[in-house]
């Protein structure tokens, strides 16, 4: 098995152009949790012209709702949402200089294509994610839309985080080729 990759957020330009399909890293640095609702308020207030809560450039988005943490813990499980329900505001995010996305499952053409074209890479949280990102995660801090409750957007401060790369910056897809090399056998 390959020795992964350990890479700190923000994410370079010289990180996300060494970053290859397939590739089994460690994340460590800050990255940023969102679902569906805080996704659309984001992109609303990019189209009304409105400052995010975030800066999103080189920043890295988990799409994950966490639950609330047990005594004792940072945060409560939190395992990835399906990234293809973020699919029609994603582009709008890349477009804010978002470079990473964490999630899981397969991601639409339009979004590899923007994935491409400003250079961003999409890692899909590797099994057991949930217990795996408790066990990472040093701090945890809310820092907008907290009436939206799990969906909130929260700043994580993670240690060690694992992932595989799924799409890199070139659009090479793993599921793609997953299912090519299926449907050769």
């Amino acid at each position: 098995m390959a020795q992964a990759k350990n890479i700190c957020t923000p994410l370079t330009d010289e990180v996300l152009s060494e970053l290859k399909c397939g590739d089994m890293v460690n994340i460590s640095g800050i990255i940023y949790t969102g679902r569906d609702a805080a996704h659309k308020i984001m992109v609303e207030m990019i189209d009304a012209g409105e400052q995010l809560p975030v800066d999103w450039d080189r920043q890295v988005i988990y799409y994950a709702g966490p639950t609330p943490a047990k005594p004792g813990r940072v945060i409560g499980s939190c395992g990835p949402t399906t990234s293809g329900r973020m699919d029609k505001y994603s582009p709008a995010m890349m477009e804010q200089g978002l470079k990473g996305m964490i999630g899981k499952g397969p991601r639409s053409a339009e979004v590899v294509e923007a994935m491409v074209k400003n250079k961003v890479v999409y890692f899909a949280a590797i099994g057991g994610a949930a217990a795996l990102i408790a066990d990472s995660v040093k701090e945890c801090e809310v820092i907008a839309f907290d009436d939206l409750g799990p969906e909130a957007v929260r700043r994580l401060r993670v240690e060690n985080y694992p992932c595989i790369v799924v799409i890199d910056a070139e659009g090479n897809n793993l599921y793609e080729q997953g299912v090519a090399k299926y449907r050769m056998e």
